[in-house]
C-alpha cells in the first residue's frame, strides 16, 4: 500500500510516496515494511525492506537518502554526488540533483515532501512537535530557497501521521506553546481527562509551512496511531508495552 497525494501526482519529472508498512520482510513488531535502522530489527531486513520500497518507485537502492534523525533543525542538503558521505544527523533533506530520492522516517510524526517543480528543487522532511516547534519546517524551506526554489511555487505534502484524538498531551506541553505564541491555543482541545488536551500536530505543521510562503499543501488524515495494519507508531507502542517499533518510509525523486 502507497499514498500518493493528489497535488503532487500529477506533477512531471518527480515521483513520491508514502509507504505504509507493508510490503516488505520484517517480522514481528516490525512487521513488515520497516525501514529504520534505527530500530532493533535485523539489518538485513531493513535493507531489503529499503530495496524494495526504492522498487515500487522504479529506483535502485542505492538512489536513497536517510539520515539519522534527531527531532532538531538541521537540513542536509545534497547539491552533488560530493555531498553524499557519511553519517549526517538532520531532520531535512533538500536537493536540486536527479536520481536521488530523499526519504524520512516516521512512526507518527508528520513526513512532508516538498516540490518546486519548476526550479528542479525537492525536500523531505520529519516533523514531530518538537522539530515543528523548533522550526525545521522554515530551515528545509529556506535550505530549498538557497537551492534556487521560490517558496510561493513550492507544493508541500503532509503525509500520514498521528490525529488530535490519539495525541492526548498534559498541561505542561499547552503551555509550552503557549508561551511562545499566545494564539496557539487554537492546536488544542480539551481532553476527556481534567486538564489534558488532544494536540493537533497535521494543522500545526500546515501553518507553519503557510508562514513559510507556501500555500499549496495537502495534507492525509489517516491516523497512524489507529491503523495499526499499515502504519507504525511510537506512541501505539509505547501504550502496548512494546520495547520497539518500526519506522515507515516517505520519499521523494526528481526524474
Amino acid at each position: 500500500m502507497i499514498i500518493r497525494s493528489s497535488l503532487l501526482n500529477d506533477l512531471e519529472g518527480v515521483s513520491h510516496a508514502f509507504f505504509s508498512r507493508l510490503g516488505g520482510v520484517s517480522s514481528g513488531s516490525y512487521h513488515s515494511l520497516n525501514c529504520g535502522y534505527g530500530s532493533r530489527d535485523e539489518r538485513e531486513a531493513v535493507t531489503e525492506n529499503r530495496c524494495r520500497a526504492m522498487a515500487m518507485l522504479g529506483l535502485p537502492a542505492k538512489a536513497l537518502v536517510t539520515c539519522y534523525q534527531v527531532h532538531g533543525v538541521q537540513v542536509f542538503t545534497i547539491s552533488d554526488e560530493n555531498s553524499l558521505t557519511g553519517e549526517v544527523h538532520a531532520d531535512a533533506l533538500v536537493t536540486n540533483q536527479r536520481g536521488i530520492a530523499l526519504g524520512v522516517l516516521t512512526a507518527d510524526c508528520a513526513p512532508i515532501i516538498l516540490v518546486d517543480i519548476g526550479s528542479g528543487v525537492i525536500g523531505a522532511i520529519h516533523a514531530g512537535w518538537r522539530g515543528a516547534f523548533a522550526g525545521v519546517l522554515e530551515a528545509g524551506t529556506k535550505a530549498m530557497v538557497t537551492l534556487g526554489a521560490r517558496a510561493e511555487l513550492i507544493q508541500a505534502s503532509i503525509g500520514p501521521c498521528i490525529v488530535p484524538s490519539s495525541y492526548e498531551v498534559g498541561p505542561e506541553f499547552l503551555d509550552r506553546f503557549i508561551e511562545r505564541d499566545c494564539d496557539a491555543e487554537r492546536f488544542f482541545r480539551p481532553a476527556q481527562r481534567s486538564g489534558y488536551y488532544f494536540f493537533d500536530l497535521a494543522t500545526y505543521v500546515e501553518t507553519r509551512l503557510t508562514a513559510c510562503g507556501i500555500s499549496a499543501i495537502d495534507r492525509c488524515d489517516v491516523d497512524t496511531y489507529i491503523d495499526s495494519a499499515h502504519f507504525f507508531s511510537f506512541r501505539r507502542s509505547q501504550h502496548h508495552g512494546e520495547p520497539d517499533y518500526g519506522r515507515g518510509l516517505s520519499a521523494v525523486v526528481l526524474r
